[in-house]
């Protein structure tokens, strides 16, 4: 019987990597590349069981569904408020702590703790404060001001955006930290030598070689936007109020009612818009890459 033979040029240590590799990769074809491509295929058909083609019915009548519209809508702009606070946020954190501060240790490991707590966890602590009777209700009606049901009134995207920057800060700050560090300080002392200011320093030295980082920590954070469905879901339940229906409550929506193909339909839709918007960001990193060069 002959043996399996690999290419010479992997050598001993590409092969170490390939069978170390092979079982993650054969979990990630299994359980979630093929699954993903049975669901592209799905949203052309009108049954996932003898379907037959239909084309782009499936997704001409998830754009004319306005709960469709609604959900991305809101996807929309929950991502286009959320991150760029979080990103300036976090960036001004990383810039203050990038410095010798007292309790500098202490803050940093304050920033990250909402990493490690459980997502329950986190939905409890905030029931407490924005219930009908938590935390800050009473100190509204302490002041003679009118309780507020805010996971049923426009505030729930505020609360909510505040729940995403409040648990991702500490995780974006330490990127921003490391490619703070990782900017040589000799290009700051010649530029206090030429004469220049702070401001300019921050936007022709930190901002400029802070942006491989910077592309970095938008892409991630976009994709953590989209995991907040776990924290919306807990709160406000399958169909909350309006303003915080996203895309994820649409597509889990559409699978408790088996409409598996408005859900494969949204999924392919959302993962061309990430996709697109992740191409963007990486031709522009290259561009800045051979512009630096």
């Amino acid at each position: 019987m002959s043996k399996l033979r690999l290419p010479a040029w992997l050598g001993k240590d590409g092969t170490a990597a390939l069978i170390f590799l092979a079982p993650s990769a054969a979990g990630f074809i299994l359980f979630y590349l093929i699954p993903f491509g049975m669901g592209i295929v799905y949203s052309f058909t009108d049954s996932t069981i003898g379907g037959v083609f239909v084309g782009f019915d499936n997704y001409s009548a998830l754009l004319e569904s306005k709960s469709f519209h609604k959900a991305a809508a809101n996807t929309l702009l929950f991502t286009g408020v959320s991150v760029p606070l979080l990103i300036f946020l976090s960036l001004t954190l990383a810039i203050l702590l990038n410095r010798r501060l007292y309790l500098r240790n202490w803050l940093q490991t304050s920033f990250v703790l909402p990493l490690v707590v459980p997502v329950a966890s986190i939905v409890m602590i905030w029931q407490i404060f924005f219930d009908w009777n938590g935390t800050l209700n009473a100190w509204l009606n302490g002041l003679g001001l009118g309780r507020v049901d805010w996971m049923q009134s426009d505030g729930s995207m505020a609360v909510l955006a505040f729940l995403y920057i409040w648990k991702n800060i500490g995780y974006d700050m330490i990127l921003f930290m490391a490619g703070l560090q990782a900017i040589p300080a000799s290009y700051y002392e010649t530029a206090r030598i030429e004469g220049a200011g702070k401001l300019r320093q921050f936007y022709y030295i930190t901002l400029v070689y802070l942006t491989p980082t910077m592309i970095f920590v938008v892409l991630i954070s976009i994709i953590n936007s989209f995991k907040v469905f776990r924290e919306a879901y807990f709160l406000a339940g399958d169909y909350p109020y309006d303003r915080i229906y996203t895309l994820q409550h649409y597509m889990n929506n559409m699978f408790l009612s088996l409409d598996i193909q408005k859900l494969t339909a949204a999924a392919s839709l959302m993962v061309v818009g990430i996709l697109a918007l992740v191409f963007a960001l990486l031709g522009a990193e290259r561009r800045f890459q051979s512009h630096m060069e």
